[in-house]
């Protein structure tokens, strides 16, 4: 099985040249560390950052840069800041090539939730709706099951959901998953972990065509 630092490198390998990429908080925060040096790729930030680039070693820290999670950051030559209506207006006007949230719960048609957390107090879903409702790409990094070891990939999700229909592929502990109109769609599997398993896992419709092959990292 793969670690968070997996979930990310396997994810980076979907970041294609010249893309402009919003990074959800979480496991997405960690893509950026893994994208390929032989490309130029711009990573958004929905609190008006654009240019990120890799975590700060330690002691280099600058606690005036940071993401929407509040992690510090680096910024890459030619980065921008700017305000928050500026940032949305990049999110809502469509001008984000991928996103890469983080999920609680995923659905077998796409559905997503990610903002309510079982018995604490949030004061809303934030900027998370504004980018499941205008990316048409949205790749889900997340845990395939939870720490009591039941699926978070659903038939239908029981957590509030964030968006609809929305989600196109998953990339968790386990496997790359894409979601189509029939269910999940099972597409690599993580070093070491069985097809079988992967069923177990997962409570939504689990389509398996062939020999799946494993991750490359």
């Amino acid at each position: 099985m793969l670690d968070k630092n997996g979930i990310a490198k396997r994810i980076a390998k979907e970041v294609q040249d010249g893309y402009y990429v919003n990074l959800g908080i979480g496991i997405p925060t960690l893509v950026a560390n893994y994208v390929r040096d032989d490309i130029e790729v711009e990573f958004q930030s929905e609190n008006g950052v654009l240019g990120m680039g890799p975590f700060p070693f330690e002691g280099e820290e600058d606690a005036d840069i940071i993401n929407a999670g509040k992690q510090t950051i680096t910024t890459l030559p030619g980065a921008s800041f700017f305000d928050s209506a500026m940032s949305f207006g990049m999110i809502r006007g469509q001008h984000v090539d991928l996103t890469i949230l983080g999920a609680m719960e995923v659905s077998e048609n796409g559905d997503i939730a990610n903002w309510k957390i079982p018995g604490k107090m949030v004061k809303g879903m934030g900027g998370a709706m504004d980018l499941v409702a205008s990316a048409e790409n949205i790749i889900v990094a997340m845990m395939h099951t939870n720490r009591a070891g039941a699926s978070k990939l659903l038939k239908n999700c029981s957590l509030p959901l964030t968006g609809v229909g929305c989600v196109k592929k998953i990339v968790t502990n386990m496997a790359v998953i894409e979601v189509t109109p029939k269910g999940f769609k099972l597409l690599e599997r993580a070093p070491g972990v069985s097809v079988e398993a992967i069923k177990d896992a997962t409570e939504g419709e689990l389509i398996v065509e062939g020999d799946i092959p494993e991750m490359k990292l």
